[in-house]
């Protein structure tokens, strides 16, 4: 009897840890309010300007006046060299793919766009009662037929004869 007992308790346990799932990433609304630990930087301390009616102006996605160096700052902490950032540093990189990426063009406001267009998808799909008792949204479900399924497309891939270097070896018959 007492067997049957901590058979049912573990089963019970077990079925409850699988109605977890992390889709804390996709659902806004239910995280904590709590501090996000990755929007904390610590930053040099402030400095009083000498003169406060003569402020600099502000520049957005330009050098901070109390952190110029943030980049720099990362890789010194962690022992490399910020010298060779300097030149062809992580800017001139990206740079570099945003005007690869642009070659052909770039429509003004596609984020925008395609924001708009995302949601307008999202809500085809509707929410249904426990999603919307819950506070969770569809983003998994909507897109479901859109997604794949990773070790097909690799067998797919390796049945094609495409060399597929970043799996796993296939196994050996």
């Amino acid at each position: 009897m007492r067997v049957i007992g901590v058979s049912i308790g573990l089963l019970t346990a077990a079925m409850l840890a699988g109605c977890g799932g992390d889709t804390g990433l996709m659902n806004i609304e239910g995280g904590s309010d709590g501090p996000d630990e990755f929007a904390i930087l610590p930053t040099k301390p402030l400095q009083m300007p000498p003169d406060l009616n003569q402020l600099p102006v502000p520049t957005p996605g330009g050098a901070s006046i109390t952190d110029p160096t943030p980049e720099a700052d990362a890789v010194a902490a962690l022992g490399g060299d910020p010298g060779r950032l300097a030149p062809t540093g992580i800017g001139a990189a990206d740079g570099a793919l945003v005007s690869y990426a642009s070659r052909a063009g770039a429509a003004p406001g596609i984020r925008q766009v395609l924001a708009a267009e995302d949601e307008q998808f999202r809500a085809g799909r509707g929410r249904r009662l426990l999603e919307v008792l819950a506070r969770t949204n569809v983003y998994y479900r909507a897109y479901e037929p859109q997604s794949l399924d990773p070790w097909v497309e690799q067998d797919r891939w390796r049945r094609s004869g495409a060399q597929v270097p970043s799996a796993p070896p296939p196994p050996l018959d």
